[in-house]
């Protein structure tokens, strides 16, 4: 057995490490809105559950340089975000939306995606997710310190929408949603 000192590596070498250990890991497409009314979308994959009563998500987002990305900034600024699950029939849109744009262009028209109103929160989901959950901000953690570091973010799901076609006896049937991780 190898053992590993995280203090001694490299940021790389230990993202390398987690994503190569930590596996399968969901894929998040998150969106959220900006004070100027711009819905931002982007993918993640440091997301999952936290708790099912009441039902929770989690959302970490790096900061590059320091800096942090529209996502987390909207989710600050407004307390409000939507998760949906990548899927085989949608990832191809989902992948244009990693681009880096400036805070005031939308990756959601970039990608040709479909915006949908949600029912409890003002940011809108898209239509082409399978699953959709509306989530108000919980708890908001900036982690790092010093370094370039992340913000962790706690969501409570206060709207599920499922496409009919995967959900089936009160369960997802999981080959259905065929979710890309």
């Amino acid at each position: 057995m190898i053992s590993i000192d995280p203090s001694k590596n490299s940021e790389r070498d230990n993202y390398k490490l987690l994503i190569g250990t930590i596996i399968p890991r969901p894929i998040a497409f998150v969106t959220t809105e900006s004070e100027e009314g711009i819905v931002n979308g982007a993918p993640f994959s440091y997301f999952n559950i936290v708790s099912s009563n009441p039902p929770m998500v989690s959302l970490a987002i790096q900061r590059p340089d320091k800096q942090l990305k529209d996502t987390a900034r909207n989710i600050y600024n407004n307390h409000e975000f939507v998760v949906h699950i990548v899927d085989a029939d949608n990832v191809a849109k989902i992948n244009k939306t990693a681009a880096s744009l400036s805070p005031k262009e939308s990756e959601v028209e970039l990608a040709n995606l479909t915006l949908i109103a949600s029912e409890d929160i003002s940011v809108p989901g898209v239509k082409e997710a399978k699953v959709r959950m509306e989530c108000r901000l919980v708890k908001a953690i900036p982690l790092g310190g010093n370094g370039p570091g992340s913000d962790l973010f706690i969501g409570q799901v206060v709207r599920f929408h499922i496409d009919e076609e995967i959900y089936k006896d009160g369960r997802t049937d999981p080959r259905a949603l065929n979710a890309v991780s």
